[in-house]
């Protein structure tokens, strides 16, 4: 039997919040922001039904992959399995997954944002055939001056 099969995945419901948010902190290279607050993911969650998933062997929650989109493109974000169950294809089962899922919506573009510091997210997603785009800058503002919106 293969590791994947081992994994199931399912969507997320705000009850894996907090596993979710200790398994992102757990990571090198993931943030963890006012915006991935309890109320802000259950929005989240509500605004882009079954589309986000986690992966769980055994009882226990050991990847995620929350995905969004605006009605146009999607949004990958979080992409997170824990260090002892990498290079099992949890990652990319979540990935192709969400993806297959915005395709049925009529989503065939995706984004995902990768701080520049976080060598190891480059390479999966590079690997992965994901282009790194040369050609636009992101911009962000926030709202009443919070630093970690």
């Amino acid at each position: 039997m293969s590791a994947l099969r081992q994994a199931t995945l399912r969507a997320m419901t705000i009850a894996d919040y907090d596993a979710v948010i200790e398994l992102m902190k757990a990571t090198p290279g993931v943030s963890f922001r006012d915006a991935d607050s309890r109320d802000a993911t259950a929005r989240y969650l509500a605004r882009n039904p079954g589309l986000s998933l986690v992966a769980e062997k055994e009882g226990r929650l050991v990847g995620c992959l929350m995905c969004g989109h605006d009605g146009r493109r999607g949004y990958l974000q979080h992409l997170v399995v824990l260090a002892g169950h990498r290079r099992q294809g949890i990652a990319n089962a979540l990935v192709d997954r969400c993806l297959a899922a915005l395709a049925q919506l009529g989503i065939l573009k995706s984004h995902v944002d990768v701080f520049r510091t976080n060598a190891l997210a480059q390479a999966y997603w590079e690997h992965q055939g994901w282009q790194l785009r040369t050609d636009i800058h992101r911009y962000s503002f926030v709202s009443g001056g919070l630093q970690n919106a």
